[in-house]
């Protein structure tokens, strides 16, 4: 397998970091998640994601306490949404410039510091989410601009994309993209050939849904006979082989898998660690390949 690192915004950083998401299910027992987040930590997460919105800030603000005694996390969080408490979903689009903005803004002030090191653009224009509507509906040359506005103003230091077509990402490539954030997986790989595209330009792949399945509709790793044949072959869990798969897939794949419980945290890790012999990349290269395009909402 390829090497335990790999970079991000111009660090090297470990394949495997944490995304924060799940931390909202903690909500009433802050505590243990700030416990969570330092054993994270401890097992050498390096790299953690976020947003504002997770948690309506809950999530950030556990980030902020870690981050008071942890030196050399980087922090990546993103734009393009925010809360919506009283809404069908729990956020409603934030696309405009000025939108663009003020989330950095919330970031800032809900992490407690000066600069975001990474802030991803969530542009939802493919992938399972979201679509934009009305003035929701913005040019991408418009929210860069932005974004490289807020960067030169030292609010941000690199930007990075997610739920962007290839056009899109071939189109933000001279503004400076250091990562890629859309759902992929061993069974929705819509993407490969901008993963190819990403790999080629030195920009991260940070792929959500990693295990696919988050909703329904979506097809799950964890449901092929082939990722369950491995896995008892290797005497590991079958979502640790679909982890493992994207990690042996490209070099420049990074992951942020989420979770609220510190038993699932450790297997996330130990993924890394998971060595993929020819005859089980060849079975699990043959799983078919199913579309994640899923409008939600």
């Amino acid at each position: 397998m390829t090497a335990l690192k790999a970079v991000l915004a111009g660090r090297a950083v470990s394949r495997i970091g944490y995304g924060a998401l799940q931390l909202e299910r903690l909500h009433d027992r802050r505590e243990e998640a700030v416990a969570l987040l330092r054993r994270a930590v401890e097992l050498g997460v390096d790299h953690v994601d976020t947003a504002e919105f997770y948690g309506f800030g809950f999530v950030n603000d556990v980030i902020r306490e870690v981050l008071r005694d942890q030196d050399g996390l980087l922090v990546v969080t993103k734009v393009g949404a925010a809360p919506d408490p009283g809404g069908p979903l729990p956020l409603r689009l934030a696309q405009r410039p000025e939108q663009l903005r003020a989330a950095v803004e919330d970031n800032l002030r809900g992490l407690g510091v000066e600069r975001l090191p990474v802030v991803n653009l969530r542009r939802l224009d493919s992938g399972p989410g979201l679509r934009p509507e009305g003035d929701q509906i913005v040019d991408l040359d418009d929210q860069l601009a932005m974004m490289t506005a807020l960067r030169d103003e030292g609010k941000i230091g690199a930007i990075g994309l997610g739920s962007v077509t290839a056009d899109g990402l071939r189109r933000a490539l001279p503004a400076g993209i250091v990562c890629v954030q859309n759902a992929y997986s061993l069974v929705s790989r819509d993407d490969e050939d901008m993963l190819a595209l990403c790999a080629a330009e030195g920009i991260a792949w940070v792929p959500f849904f990693p295990l696919g399945g988050a909703f329904p509709g979506l097809p799950k790793v964890t449901d092929e006979p082939a990722v369950h044949a491995v896995a008892e072959s290797l005497g590991v869990t079958p979502a640790q082989v679909g982890l493992a798969w994207l990690l042996h897939h490209a070099p420049n794949v990074l992951l942020i898998p989420g979770t609220a419980d510190a038993g699932h945290l450790a297997a996330n890790w130990a993924a890394a660690e998971i060595r993929l012999d020819a005859a089980a990349l060849t079975a699990l290269d043959a799983v078919e390949s199913r579309s994640g395009e899923l409008p939600i909402g």
